[in-house]
Protein backbone atom coordinates (compact mmCIF):
# COMPACT_ATOMS: atom_id res chain seq x y z
CA UNK A 1 0.00 0.00 0.00
CA UNK A 2 1.14 3.53 -0.71
CA UNK A 3 2.39 5.59 2.20
CA UNK A 4 -0.19 8.14 3.24
CA UNK A 5 0.73 11.79 2.93
CA UNK A 6 -1.29 13.83 5.41
CA UNK A 7 -0.60 16.51 7.97
CA UNK A 8 0.52 14.64 11.07
CA UNK A 9 0.35 16.73 14.28
CA UNK A 10 3.23 14.73 15.77
CA UNK A 11 5.53 16.01 13.03
CA UNK A 12 4.51 19.68 12.94
CA UNK A 13 7.09 22.36 13.49
CA UNK A 14 6.77 24.15 16.87
CA UNK A 15 5.29 27.33 15.36
CA UNK A 16 2.53 25.48 13.50
CA UNK A 17 1.79 23.41 16.59
CA UNK A 18 1.59 26.57 18.71
CA UNK A 19 -0.91 28.09 16.27
CA UNK A 20 -2.97 24.90 16.20
CA UNK A 21 -2.91 24.70 20.00
CA UNK A 22 -4.15 28.30 20.26
CA UNK A 23 -6.99 27.63 17.82
CA UNK A 24 -8.01 24.44 19.61
CA UNK A 25 -7.58 25.67 23.17
CA UNK A 26 -11.17 26.79 23.55
CA UNK A 27 -12.63 24.54 20.88
CA UNK A 28 -15.55 22.42 21.88
CA UNK A 29 -17.59 21.95 18.73
CA UNK A 30 -21.34 22.16 18.92
CA UNK A 31 -23.64 19.85 17.02
CA UNK A 32 -25.48 20.77 13.86
CA UNK A 33 -27.91 18.55 11.94
CA UNK A 34 -28.14 16.90 8.55
CA UNK A 35 -31.57 15.42 7.78
CA UNK A 36 -32.32 15.33 11.51
CA UNK A 37 -29.09 13.51 12.43
CA UNK A 38 -26.81 15.36 14.90
CA UNK A 39 -23.32 15.79 13.45
CA UNK A 40 -20.34 17.96 14.37
CA UNK A 41 -20.76 21.55 13.11
CA UNK A 42 -17.61 21.32 11.00
CA UNK A 43 -19.03 18.22 9.26
CA UNK A 44 -22.28 20.07 8.52
CA UNK A 45 -20.28 22.96 7.01
CA UNK A 46 -18.91 20.76 4.22
CA UNK A 47 -21.82 18.34 3.96
CA UNK A 48 -22.26 18.65 0.17
CA UNK A 49 -18.59 17.79 -0.31
CA UNK A 50 -18.93 14.75 1.95
CA UNK A 51 -22.16 13.49 0.36
CA UNK A 52 -20.63 13.82 -3.10
CA UNK A 53 -17.51 11.90 -2.08
CA UNK A 54 -16.38 9.56 -4.86
CA UNK A 55 -15.76 6.00 -3.70
CA UNK A 56 -13.60 3.65 -5.75
CA UNK A 57 -14.29 -0.01 -6.50
CA UNK A 58 -11.22 -1.22 -4.62
CA UNK A 59 -11.86 0.88 -1.50
CA UNK A 60 -12.49 -0.87 1.80
CA UNK A 61 -14.68 1.10 4.20
CA UNK A 62 -14.93 0.52 7.94
CA UNK A 63 -18.23 1.75 9.34
CA UNK A 64 -19.24 1.91 13.00
CA UNK A 65 -21.23 3.86 15.52
CA UNK A 66 -18.63 5.77 17.57
CA UNK A 67 -16.67 3.73 20.14
CA UNK A 68 -17.63 0.35 18.69
CA UNK A 69 -14.12 -0.87 17.88
CA UNK A 70 -13.30 1.34 14.90
CA UNK A 71 -9.56 1.68 15.53
CA UNK A 72 -9.29 -2.02 16.36
CA UNK A 73 -10.90 -2.95 13.04
CA UNK A 74 -8.72 -0.44 11.14
CA UNK A 75 -5.59 -2.15 12.44
CA UNK A 76 -6.93 -5.65 11.69
CA UNK A 77 -7.96 -4.78 8.13
CA UNK A 78 -4.76 -2.85 7.42
CA UNK A 79 -2.69 -5.85 8.52
CA UNK A 80 -4.80 -8.28 6.46
CA UNK A 81 -4.30 -6.10 3.37
CA UNK A 82 -0.58 -5.94 4.17
CA UNK A 83 -0.48 -9.74 4.64
CA UNK A 84 0.64 -9.33 8.24
CA UNK A 85 3.52 -6.92 7.60
CA UNK A 86 3.66 -5.22 11.01
CA UNK A 87 6.47 -2.86 9.99
CA UNK A 88 4.42 -1.45 7.10
CA UNK A 89 1.38 -1.12 9.35
CA UNK A 90 3.46 1.24 11.54
CA UNK A 91 4.02 3.64 8.61
CA UNK A 92 1.74 6.35 10.05
CA UNK A 93 -0.70 6.95 12.91
CA UNK A 94 -4.09 5.29 12.32
CA UNK A 95 -5.83 8.66 11.90
CA UNK A 96 -3.44 9.52 9.04
CA UNK A 97 -3.42 6.19 7.20
CA UNK A 98 -7.21 5.70 7.31
CA UNK A 99 -9.06 8.89 6.28
CA UNK A 100 -12.23 9.57 8.29
CA UNK A 101 -14.39 10.76 5.43
CA UNK A 102 -16.83 13.07 7.27
CA UNK A 103 -14.30 14.58 9.67
CA UNK A 104 -13.19 18.17 9.17
CA UNK A 105 -10.65 18.94 11.92
CA UNK A 106 -10.07 22.59 11.03
CA UNK A 107 -7.48 23.94 10.28
CA UNK A 108 -6.27 20.55 9.04
CA UNK A 109 -7.53 18.99 5.78
CA UNK A 110 -10.91 17.26 5.75
CA UNK A 111 -11.20 13.50 5.52
CA UNK A 112 -12.52 13.90 1.97
CA UNK A 113 -9.40 15.84 0.94
CA UNK A 114 -7.14 13.27 2.63
CA UNK A 115 -8.93 10.38 0.91
CA UNK A 116 -8.89 12.11 -2.49
CA UNK A 117 -5.12 12.57 -2.20
CA UNK A 118 -4.54 8.86 -1.57
CA UNK A 119 -3.66 6.32 -4.20
CA UNK A 120 -5.68 3.11 -4.44
CA UNK A 121 -6.33 0.82 -2.73
CA UNK A 122 -7.68 2.97 0.11
CA UNK A 123 -8.84 2.00 3.58
CA UNK A 124 -11.47 4.49 4.78
CA UNK A 125 -13.56 5.08 7.89
CA UNK A 126 -17.01 6.51 8.66
CA UNK A 127 -19.52 6.78 11.51
CA UNK A 128 -22.36 7.84 9.22
CA UNK A 129 -25.76 6.18 9.58
CA UNK A 130 -26.83 4.28 6.48
CA UNK A 131 -29.22 6.98 5.19
CA UNK A 132 -26.46 9.61 5.05
CA UNK A 133 -23.92 7.51 3.18
CA UNK A 134 -22.49 9.03 -0.02
CA UNK A 135 -24.29 7.21 -2.88
CA UNK A 136 -21.02 6.46 -4.67
CA UNK A 137 -20.32 3.66 -2.15
CA UNK A 138 -23.41 1.81 -3.44
CA UNK A 139 -22.70 2.70 -7.07
CA UNK A 140 -19.17 1.27 -6.84
CA UNK A 141 -20.30 -1.74 -4.76
CA UNK A 142 -17.51 -0.99 -2.27
CA UNK A 143 -16.69 -3.59 0.37
CA UNK A 144 -17.81 -2.36 3.78
CA UNK A 145 -17.10 -3.85 7.20
CA UNK A 146 -19.58 -2.72 9.85
CA UNK A 147 -18.70 -3.24 13.52
CA UNK A 148 -21.54 -3.20 16.07
CA UNK A 149 -21.04 -3.10 19.82
CA UNK A 150 -23.68 -3.47 22.52
CA UNK A 151 -25.32 -0.16 23.40
CA UNK A 152 -24.48 -0.13 27.10
CA UNK A 153 -20.72 -0.49 26.64
CA UNK A 154 -20.88 1.89 23.67
CA UNK A 155 -22.53 4.53 25.83
CA UNK A 156 -19.93 4.25 28.60
CA UNK A 157 -17.02 4.35 26.15
CA UNK A 158 -18.50 7.33 24.25
CA UNK A 159 -19.02 9.24 27.52
CA UNK A 160 -15.34 8.86 28.48
CA UNK A 161 -14.25 9.67 24.92
CA UNK A 162 -16.24 12.92 24.85
CA UNK A 163 -14.68 13.96 28.15
CA UNK A 164 -11.14 13.66 26.73
CA UNK A 165 -11.79 14.69 23.10
CA UNK A 166 -11.70 18.48 23.00
CA UNK A 167 -13.14 18.51 19.47
CA UNK A 168 -16.54 17.26 20.68
CA UNK A 169 -19.26 18.76 22.85
CA UNK A 170 -18.87 18.45 26.63
CA UNK A 171 -20.74 15.30 27.71
CA UNK A 172 -21.96 16.75 31.02
CA UNK A 173 -22.47 14.42 33.99
CA UNK A 174 -22.98 10.67 33.56
CA UNK A 175 -26.70 11.11 34.38
CA UNK A 176 -27.06 13.84 31.75
CA UNK A 177 -25.16 11.80 29.18
CA UNK A 178 -27.26 8.71 29.85
CA UNK A 179 -30.38 10.66 28.81
CA UNK A 180 -28.69 12.27 25.79
CA UNK A 181 -27.43 8.94 24.45
CA UNK A 182 -30.73 7.16 24.99
CA UNK A 183 -32.56 9.94 23.09
CA UNK A 184 -30.02 9.88 20.23
CA UNK A 185 -28.88 13.45 20.97
CA UNK A 186 -25.18 12.69 20.49
CA UNK A 187 -22.94 13.09 17.44
CA UNK A 188 -23.97 10.61 14.71
CA UNK A 189 -27.39 10.19 16.28
CA UNK A 190 -29.22 7.20 17.69
CA UNK A 191 -27.27 4.01 18.37
CA UNK A 192 -30.51 2.08 17.77
CA UNK A 193 -31.16 3.58 14.33
CA UNK A 194 -27.50 3.16 13.39
CA UNK A 195 -27.10 -0.55 14.13
CA UNK A 196 -30.56 -1.44 12.76
CA UNK A 197 -30.09 0.62 9.59
CA UNK A 198 -26.81 -1.07 8.72
CA UNK A 199 -28.20 -4.50 9.69
CA UNK A 200 -31.10 -4.10 7.24
CA UNK A 201 -28.70 -3.03 4.46
CA UNK A 202 -26.22 -5.87 4.88
CA UNK A 203 -27.84 -8.26 2.40
CA UNK A 204 -28.33 -5.59 -0.29
CA UNK A 205 -24.68 -4.56 -0.51
CA UNK A 206 -21.17 -5.95 0.09
CA UNK A 207 -21.39 -5.48 3.86
CA UNK A 208 -19.79 -7.75 6.45
CA UNK A 209 -21.53 -7.18 9.81
CA UNK A 210 -19.18 -7.96 12.71
CA UNK A 211 -20.02 -7.90 16.42
CA UNK A 212 -17.48 -6.38 18.81
CA UNK A 213 -18.30 -9.03 21.41
CA UNK A 214 -17.47 -11.81 18.91
CA UNK A 215 -14.10 -10.14 18.25
CA UNK A 216 -13.34 -10.07 21.97
CA UNK A 217 -14.46 -13.68 22.42
CA UNK A 218 -12.51 -15.23 19.51
CA UNK A 219 -10.34 -12.75 17.57
CA UNK A 220 -8.80 -15.35 15.25
CA UNK A 221 -12.20 -16.67 14.16
CA UNK A 222 -13.36 -13.14 13.31
CA UNK A 223 -10.05 -12.23 11.61
CA UNK A 224 -10.55 -15.26 9.34
CA UNK A 225 -14.10 -14.06 8.46
CA UNK A 226 -12.77 -10.61 7.59
CA UNK A 227 -9.89 -12.12 5.60
CA UNK A 228 -12.29 -14.23 3.49
CA UNK A 229 -14.59 -11.23 2.93
CA UNK A 230 -11.60 -9.29 1.61
CA UNK A 231 -10.67 -12.15 -0.72
CA UNK A 232 -7.39 -12.89 1.06
CA UNK A 233 -5.86 -16.19 2.14
CA UNK A 234 -3.38 -15.96 4.99
CA UNK A 235 -1.59 -18.69 6.90
CA UNK A 236 -2.40 -19.53 10.52
CA UNK A 237 0.98 -18.06 11.45
CA UNK A 238 0.09 -14.68 9.86
CA UNK A 239 -3.38 -14.72 11.45
CA UNK A 240 -1.78 -15.29 14.86
CA UNK A 241 0.63 -12.41 14.19
CA UNK A 242 -2.33 -10.13 13.35
CA UNK A 243 -4.21 -11.28 16.47
CA UNK A 244 -1.19 -10.52 18.65
CA UNK A 245 -0.46 -7.11 17.11
CA UNK A 246 -4.14 -6.07 17.40
CA UNK A 247 -4.64 -7.31 20.96
CA UNK A 248 -5.80 -4.58 23.33
CA UNK A 249 -2.48 -4.50 25.19
CA UNK A 250 -0.39 -4.34 22.01
CA UNK A 251 -2.51 -1.52 20.59
CA UNK A 252 -2.46 0.37 23.90
CA UNK A 253 1.35 0.36 23.68
CA UNK A 254 1.48 1.14 19.94
CA UNK A 255 1.96 4.90 19.31
CA UNK A 256 0.52 4.45 15.79
CA UNK A 257 -2.76 3.12 17.28
CA UNK A 258 -3.17 4.75 20.71
CA UNK A 259 -3.44 8.38 19.49
CA UNK A 260 -0.53 9.43 21.72
CA UNK A 261 0.86 11.34 18.70
CA UNK A 262 -2.04 13.81 19.01
CA UNK A 263 -1.35 16.75 21.37
CA UNK A 264 -3.20 16.77 24.68
CA UNK A 265 -4.95 19.99 23.66
CA UNK A 266 -6.95 17.79 21.22
CA UNK A 267 -7.05 14.42 23.05
CA UNK A 268 -6.40 14.83 26.76
CA UNK A 269 -5.48 11.29 27.72
CA UNK A 270 -4.84 12.35 31.31
CA UNK A 271 -8.65 12.54 31.59
CA UNK A 272 -9.21 9.17 29.96
CA UNK A 273 -6.97 7.05 27.71
CA UNK A 274 -8.14 6.73 24.10
CA UNK A 275 -7.87 2.94 24.46
CA UNK A 276 -9.50 2.71 27.87
CA UNK A 277 -10.59 -0.87 28.67
CA UNK A 278 -11.85 -2.66 25.57
CA UNK A 279 -13.97 -4.96 27.73
CA UNK A 280 -17.45 -6.40 27.41
CA UNK A 281 -19.55 -5.54 30.47
CA UNK A 282 -17.84 -2.38 31.78
CA UNK A 283 -21.30 -0.75 31.74
CA UNK A 284 -22.00 -2.52 35.06
CA UNK A 285 -19.49 -0.13 36.70
CA UNK A 286 -21.52 2.89 35.54
CA UNK A 287 -25.23 2.06 35.24
CA UNK A 288 -27.39 2.57 38.31
CA UNK A 289 -30.05 -0.10 38.85
CA UNK A 290 -32.72 2.48 37.98
CA UNK A 291 -30.87 3.46 34.77
CA UNK A 292 -30.59 -0.17 33.75
CA UNK A 293 -34.38 -0.59 34.10
CA UNK A 294 -35.04 2.55 32.02
CA UNK A 295 -32.49 1.47 29.41
CA UNK A 296 -33.85 -2.08 29.09
CA UNK A 297 -37.41 -0.79 28.57
CA UNK A 298 -36.30 1.61 25.83
CA UNK A 299 -34.08 -1.07 24.29
CA UNK A 300 -36.96 -3.54 24.07
CA UNK A 301 -39.18 -0.97 22.34
CA UNK A 302 -36.55 0.14 19.83
CA UNK A 303 -35.07 -3.26 18.98
CA UNK A 304 -38.26 -5.33 18.78
CA UNK A 305 -38.58 -7.10 15.44
CA UNK A 306 -35.12 -5.98 14.25
CA UNK A 307 -33.69 -9.52 14.30
CA UNK A 308 -30.58 -8.09 15.98
CA UNK A 309 -29.23 -9.57 19.17
CA UNK A 310 -26.37 -8.23 21.33
CA UNK A 311 -24.46 -9.66 24.24
CA UNK A 312 -23.77 -7.31 27.16
CA UNK A 313 -21.47 -9.76 28.93
CA UNK A 314 -19.29 -12.72 27.98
Amino acid sequence: MTEVKRMDPSKMDPETMAQLTEILKHLRLNLGQVDGIPLLESTCEIWDKIYNFQAREDDVLISTFPKAGTTWMQEIVDLILLQGDVEKSMRAPCYAKVPFIELYPKPMPSGVDAANAMESPRLLKTHLPIQLMPPSFWEKNTKIIYVARNAKDCMVSYFHFQKMNKGMPEPGTWDEYFSLFLAGNVAWGSWFDHVIGWWKAKDKHQILYVFYEDLVEDPKREIRKIMRFLGKDLSDEVIEKIRHHTSFQAMKENPMANFSTLPSVIFDQSISPFLRKGEVGDWKNHFLVSQNIVFDEEYKKKMEGSGLSFRTQL
